[in-house]
Formats: structure tokens, C-alpha cells, sequence
């Protein structure tokens, strides 16, 4: 079905026609072209980190942060049961087990539940800001540090949210606040960390090339031309984000004291505008019949058939995917067509 109002779309804005052009007309498509590095070294420089790693999704940066540190069969990691499930499977795909932690009324990892899930295999937490709500990440790096765990960070919905675990992994895919298509990057300040980031992602060559392969790696990488577009869109990070606020701005004061919705806590960095909704796919039904296109919130990850535990329905994490939705919400939004919309979640309700 196609949307006058679709949920998500990239703002191309910049110098993203004039990079990719360059890259093509030089011949560098591959990988091994000039604006991966150039991409990595200003999204680090932005975030106040040493250290990027660009690859091809978020999920494969997850993966990426995990193996490098050591992550495998026998481990478990800490995973919110609020998240999208590429953070379940990212621990799965290294053979450690994802141990699931249930979020508060701010979606995110209830952080007063991880201690009592630890256990003598847990190596990693992986806190995800959901929505672009920042996790309380003093919380998770002092249960780090109590028992000598690392923290990789879900960055996935929170460009602009400044790293501050051992790895932060990214996406870049085109509803993300800033995009290559498809695409991810990871931040460190360890150089050994990103070392082995790197080599993962480029199926482990030795530096000989001579095709002898000591560890099981992948192939990973970002292309020159992902790249082109990334750099382009992160010169436009701050617009972007402040474009974004503006528009959460916007929903928060048109929406706010209508009967039957619920507003969420103020985000961050905005990702995507959540809220609450009685009748909720009557609500989605009638948008959708005014070409506005909305989408439902995660279910848990205990909800879902590769995880399957009954706990699952007296979860928190339930009973925000039960009546949880989010409304159109990217730059290229439109104070005419966030009017709109706010009206026509106003029509449904009010009449």
C-alpha cells in the first residue's frame, strides 16, 4: 500500500548526489574507496570517539562488537525484551545466549532488573536506547564495573546520543535518523577493538593476502558508495537532529489532551514518535484509510518463536506492544503534514 504520509524517508539534502557521483566517476565502488575512512573518521570525530568502523547493516555491527570481544558458545549476554530482534540475534549468530531483561515505562532496559540476571556467564550487557531515549548508562557501567563486564550499546534509533560503553554500534538503514541505504557503523576508543572490528569485517585477511584464514570472519564491509552517502548525511547530523526535535515538539503540543492517547517520555534524539493508543488498530485502520502509514511498537523478544518463554504476556515489554504505535516521523516532515495527521488522530477520536 502506498502512504501520502509514510512513517519514514531519508532527507538527501546535502552533498550525497555530489559523493556518490565522484565515487562512480573515479571508479571506486568497491569497499576500498576513499569515503569509508573518510565517513568513519568524521561520525568518531562527531561522537567524541576515537575509533569507526563502518560495515554493511546495524545488525552486522552488533555482531562485529560481540566477536571482538570474545563473545561466543557458553556466554550469555544481558538483552532488553523491548528491542528490535536483530540485538537477540546478533548474540545468537556468535553462539552465546541472550538473556532477557525487561524494559520500564520509558521502553528502555529496566535497569534495576539486570543485577539479579547475572550470572558467571554473562560477559556483556547491551543496553539499546530505544526511540532515541538514552539509556541511564551510569547505571549500566557501574553494574559493568561491579562485575567486570563489557558494555556494547544499541545505538541503532540514537545518532546523536553520545557513546560511552566499550563499543557503540549504529544503523544506518534509510528509516534511521541519518542513513546510507543500508549500512552500520561501530565507535570505540579501544584501538585493539577496533582492529579486530576491522579484520572481522573483511573476512580476516592476513596482511600478506596470501588467503590463509586463522578464525571464522566476515564479509562486512560498506561499500565506497554507502559511504559517500553516509559522510554527506553526517555533515548534516546537527540540521537533522534539530529538524527532528522540532518535530517532536510539534506532536507533543498537538497531541497532547486527547482523550484515548497517552504520551511517552521525551526522547533524546528523535528516532521515531512513539505513544499510546486505546483502540489502537482502529486508530492504524482509520490513518491508513487517510494515507497516513503507522507502525506497531517491538514485541518481547520472549514473545518471539526463537525465544519462546511464557513469561511473556506478564511482561512490561507486553503490555507497551499491546497498545504502542508510532506516527510518521522524519526530516523531510512538513508542519502541514504533521498538522494533518495530528488532525486526523483527533477526527478518530473526537469526531
Amino acid at each position: 500500500m502506498s502512504y501520502r504520509y509514510p512513517v519514514s524517508m531519508p532527507s538527501l539534502r546535502g552533498n550525497e548526489l555530489e559523493y556518490t557521483t565522484k565515487a562512480v566517476t573515479d571508479g571506486w565502488i568497491s569497499s576500498q574507496g576513499p569515503y569509508v575512512p573518510r565517513f568513519e573518521e568524521a561520525f568518531a570525530a562527531y561522537n567524541g570517539v576515537q575509533h569507526g568502523v563502518a560495515c554493511s547493516s546495524g545488525t552486522t555491527a552488533l555482531t562485529l562488537a560481540l566477536r571482538a570481544l570474545g563473545i561466543g558458545p557458553g556466554d550469555e549476554v544481558i538483552v532488553p525484551e523491548f528491542t528490535m530482534i536483530a540485538s537477540a540475534w546478533a548474540v545468537t549468530y556468535t553462539g552465546a545466549t541472550p538473556v532477557f531483561v525487561d524494559c520500564g515505562d520509558d521502553l528502555n532496559i529496566d535497569v534495576r532488573k539486570i543485577e539479579e540476571k547475572i550470572t558467571p556467564r554473562t560477559k556483556v550487557i547491551m543496553p539499546v536506547h530505544v526511540y532515541g531515549r538514552r539509556c541511564d548508562m551510569d547505571a549500566v557501567l557501574e553494574l559493568a564495573y561491579e562485575y567486570n563486564l563489557r558494555v556494547v550499546e544499541d545505538s541503532a534509533e540514537a545518532h546523536g546520543v553520545k557513546p560511552t560503553g566499550d563499543i557503540a554500534a549504529f544503523s544506518l538503514f534509510a528509516n534511521k535518523i541519518i542513513t546510507s541505504g543500508e549500512g552500520g557503523i561501530c565507535l570505540t576508543n579501544d584501538p585493539h577493538l577496533a582492529r579486530q572490528m576491522a579484520h572481522l569485517r573483511g573476512m580476516a585477511f592476513t596482511r600478506d593476502h596470501s588467503f590463509l584464514h586463522k578464525k571464522l570472519a566476515y564479509n562486512f564491509r560498506m561499500t565506497n558508495l554507502q559511504a559517500a552517502v553516509a559522510l554527506a548525511q553526517t555533515e548534516r547530523l546537527d540540521e537533522i537532529i534539530a529538524t527532528r526535535a522540532r518535530i517532536e515538539k510539534r506532536y507533543d503540543e498537538g497531541l497532547r489532551g486527547i482523550k484515548g492517547i497517552t504520551l511517552m517520555p521525551p526522547r533524546d534524539v528523535l528516532w521515531m514518535y512513539d505513544l499510546r493508543a486505546e483502540r489502537r488498530d482502529e486508530l492504524r485502520a482509520f490513518l491508513a484509510e487517510q494515507g497516513i502509514e503507522t507502525r506497531l511498537f517491538f514485541k518481547p523478544m520472549s514473545r518471539q518463536p526463537g525465544y519462546l518463554d511464557p513469561v511473556w504476556p506478564t511482561l512490561n515489554a507486553h503490555r507497551f506492544a499491546e497498545d504502542g504505535l508510532y506516527l510518521p516521523t522524519h526530516a523531510e516532515l512538513t508542519e502541514d503534514d504533521q498538522d494533518y495527521v495530528v488532525g486526523q488522530v483527533r477526527r478518530f477520536y473526537e469526531g
